[in-house]
Order: structure tokens, then C-alpha cells, then sequence
């Protein structure tokens, strides 16, 4: 017996030194701020949102070249198979009482020349112009917008990834802890000092732990391939994420309203465009009924022919040259304008109720992080007690094991209890993490973590 008790407390003290197997990739270690700074460079949404912002740009050099004097050249050649009869009254010929039949023109016709157009007045087109502005301030908003959903989903990802690779290494303790226990006990089953059912026992559970393992690291594996997605990383590229990853920035009020925080919002700034551009509509509507007023002018040559010889610069052109003004006063539509009005009002109703609706579901979020955060800050202190008493049960259940006072189920129903605590430890500081990150996004704060 005492042979026994030697031999199991050597082997025991050699102990194991476990590593992350991911270590082994060789990847670079990624801090969560880093990631949040490479995908707002590389990320393909954000990449889009900046040429929206850069096509908004052009879109209003496009509405300005509309006030801009318009130039255009034309020409025509017009052929003339059956020349067109008309009849005139026969009394220029002395035949008055009848009609007489007679061809004007020629076979062959041709003109071309330039008209010269200039916008002098137009209510919409001044309107247009404001919108064409408020259009840039809202594709810059929808940049913005999509950075913070980048932030929001590139910083879960990192969170999930770290909670995964945190319980990978708490199960990589037990699961080694097993691998010694098994070699023991297979070592006193030989001796005759264990039973074959003890070791079958310690099997059974390696293998549960090992299978645990295995999907571990698969989904650790694969969540960092979707943080490489986010980010706008190439898969292929090795990386590995840092130990400890904590939303320092978070400060947490005692009370919060939703309305306090509601103008910092990216989205609520959005709306507030995307309402200003509806009202900027109606008024565009309004802006069609006012008269219009252009400038042109046109300069033309002209030719007949009665065979095709236009190129023959004996045959003369005849030029013309027309300046004026042209007005046009809306006088009746078919209501087509009352109803496109009617439509932007109906479309500006439709804005505001998004504003209050999101006015509610940002005091919900704010609320529900908060309680969030305070139910997990009491649940991570009330864990982390439990994981030292679980070590403490199973350290002293190994002992009395070890002595052979306490029988292999009790040490194996430690090890469960300590695997338990540190995974329940573990999914509440993910919580938890989560929480702060939904009270940022709340707040609109979340380009805070990358400052």
C-alpha cells in the first residue's frame, strides 16, 4: 500500500505543462484594437460606404452642370424621294375657282448648327442643389454607420474567439490532468494496485474531454475566420488573438436616458438627414409649380439641292442666328404634382415614427445593458469564488485520493464540479464583455475603442 501511495504522489508531482495548440500556427498576436484599426482600412462594407461618399460627390458636381450653360450640335439630312404637293388657290395663276398643285422644295436637305441654352430661373433647381448637399451628409453618415456596425461585429467576434480560446486552455488543464491519471491508474491496474473498472472510468472521461477539446478548436478556428472576415483579412493569413482582451473605455452613469444620449447616435443623425432630404422633396415638388425661365440661342446652316453636291462650294449654305428667351408656367398637371406630394409627406410621417421608435429601442438597450452589466459583475464575483472553492474541493479530494481516503468517483466528480465553474466563469465574463460593448452601441460610442 504504501508502495502505491510512493508511486502515484511521484508521478503526480511531475505534472504536465500544457500550451494552446493554436500556438503552434505561428500567427502574429492580434490585440483587439489592432483589429478594430485593420478593418476600418480593409473592411469591403466600409470600403463601399467611402465611394458612395465619393460618388455623393459627383453627384453634386452633376446637379450644379444643370445650372451650367448647356451646349449642343446638331444635324440633319433630309432626302426627299417624292417632293410634298401642296395646293394653292388658282386665282395667283388667273384661274380663280380652282386649286393648283404645287411642289415646295428640293430633293435633297441638309442643315447643322449649335443651340446654347442657360438656365435663368428655377425654384427646383436650387432645391435640388441643397439636397444634392444633404445626399453627401448622408452617405458621410452611412460611412460612419457602417464603421460602428464593423466595430460592433469585429469586437463580438474577438470577444467569442477569446471566450473559446479561454475555456479550450481550462479544458486542456483537465483534459491533461486525465491523461496522468489514466497513465497512473494503468500503470497500478498492471501491478494489480487498481481496478479495471477505475481505469475505464478515467478513459471515459478523457475521451468526453478530448472530444470537447477537438470542437473547441474547431470553433476557435473557425471564429477567427469570421474576425478575419470582418476585418477584410485574408483567410489564409495566421493570426492569434491576445490573452486578455477588456472595453476599458466603458464608463458606466448611474442613470441614463435615452434622450441624453440620442443625438450622439450615427443612426439617429441618419433618420434626422434622411428627414431633412424628404422635407427638401416636398419642397421640390412645391418649386415645379413656380414658371421657369431659360436662355438659348441657335446658329444653323442650311442647304437645298436638288442633286446630292453639298460638299460643292460653289452651291451656297444660307446661315441663321436666333437669340431669345424661353418661359414655361406650370398651369395644369392631372394632379400628377399633388400626389407626388401627398407621397414625400406620407415618407416624412414614415421617418419620424423611426426616430421615436428608435428613441424607444435605444432606452430598452441602454437599459438592458445596464442591467446586464450590474447582474454580471455580481455573477462573475459569485464565479470566480466558486471556481477557487472547486479547486479547493478537488486539490483536497486529489489529496485524500492520493492517501487513499476518498474513492476515484469523488475525485472524478471534483474534477467535473472545477470543469463546471470555470465554464460557467468563463460564458459570464463573455456576458458581460457583450453587455459593455451593447451599452456603447447604445450610447454611440463605440469608435471609442479604436481612440
Amino acid at each position: 500500500m504504501i508502495k502505491k501511495h510512493l508511486l502515484l504522489s511521484l508521478l503526480l508531482l511531475l505534472g504536465v505543462r500544457f500550451s494552446y495548440a493554436q500556438n503552434q500556427s505561428g500567427g502574429n498576436v492580434l490585440t483587439l484594437q489592432e483589429a478594430l484599426q485593420y478593418a476600418t482600412s480593409n473592411n469591403i462594407g466600409i470600403q463601399k460606404a467611402l465611394l458612395d461618399e465619393k460618388g455623393a460627390e459627383y453627384m453634386i458636381k452633376e446637379t450644379k452642370g444643370s445650372g451650367l450653360p448647356q451646349i449642343n450640335g446638331t444635324g440633319q439630312l433630309s432626302i426627299y424621294p417624292s417632293i410634298p404637293t401642296q395646293l394653292l388657290p388658282g386665282e395667283i395663276v388667273g384661274k380663280p375657282g380652282t386649286y393648283v398643285p404645287v411642289q415646295f422644295g428640293t430633293k435633297y436637305n441638309a442643315n447643322a448648327g449649335f443651340e446654347l441654352s442657360q438656365l435663368i430661373f428655377s425654384k427646383s433647381y436650387f432645391v435640388g442643389l441643397e439636397a444634392a448637399q444633404t445626399t453627401r451628409d448622408l452617405y458621410e453618415l452611412r460611412t460612419r454607420m457602417s464603421q460602428e456596425d464593423v466595430i460592433y461585429n469585429v469586437s463580438s467576434a474577438y470577444l467569442l474567439a477569446l471566450q473559446t480560446k479561454e475555456q479550450f486552455n481550462s479544458v486542456e488543464a483537465n483534459f491533461n490532468r486525465l491523461v496522468q491519471l489514466e497513465k497512473i491508474l494503468t500503470l497500478q491496474y498492471k501491478n494489480d494496485f487498481a481496478k479495471k473498472v477505475d481505469v475505464n472510468r478515467i478513459t471515459v472521461n478523457k475521451t468526453n474531454l478530448e472530444n470537447q477539446r477537438q470542437a473547441l478548436a474547431t470553433a476557435y478556428e473557425q471564429q477567427k475566420n469570421a474576425l478575419k472576415f470582418f476585418i477584410g483579412m485574408p483567410l489564409d493569413q495566421q493570426i492569434e488573438i491576445e490573452n486578455n482582451a477588456t472595453l476599458d473605455n466603458v464608463a458606466l452613469p448611474v442613470n441614463t436616458n435615452a434622450a441624453d444620449v440620442l443625438t450622439q447616435r450615427v443612426d439617429y443623425q441618419l433618420l434626422q438627414a434622411q428627414k431633412k432630404l424628404y422635407g427638401l422633396n416636398i419642397e421640390n415638388i412645391r418649386g415645379k409649380a413656380f414658371p421657369t425661365l431659360a436662355g438659348f440661342g441657335q446658329y444653323s446652316y442650311q442647304a437645298q439641292r436638288k442633286e446630292f453636291n453639298f460638299f460643292d462650294t460653289n452651291q451656297p449654305w444660307f446661315n441663321t442666328f436666333v437669340l431669345g428667351v424661353r418661359l414655361n408656367i406650370p398651369v395644369f398637371d392631372g394632379f400628377q404634382r399633388k400626389n407626388q406630394l401627398k407621397q414625400a409627406q406620407i415618407e416624412m410621417q414614415k421617418t419620424d415614427l423611426d426616430i421615436t421608435n428608435l428613441t424607444l429601442g435605444t432606452q430598452l438597450s441602454l437599459d438592458n445593458a445596464l442591467k446586464q452589466i450590474a447582474t454580471s459583475q455580481l455573477t462573475i464575483q459569485n464565479q470566480e469564488r466558486n471556481v477557487s472553492l472547486a479547486q479547493e474541493v478537488y486539490d483536497t479530494t486529489n489529496d485524500l485520493y492520493k492517501e487513499g481516503l476518498s474513492p476515484l468517483t469523488d475525485l472524478l466528480d471534483a474534477e467535473v464540479s472545477l470543469r463546471e465553474a470555470q465554464t460557467n466563469l468563463n460564458n459570464e465574463r463573455l456576458k458581460y464583455k457583450i453587455a459593455q460593448l451593447d451599452y456603447m452601441k447604445a450610447r454611440g460610442e463605440l469608435n471609442n475603442l479604436i481612440k
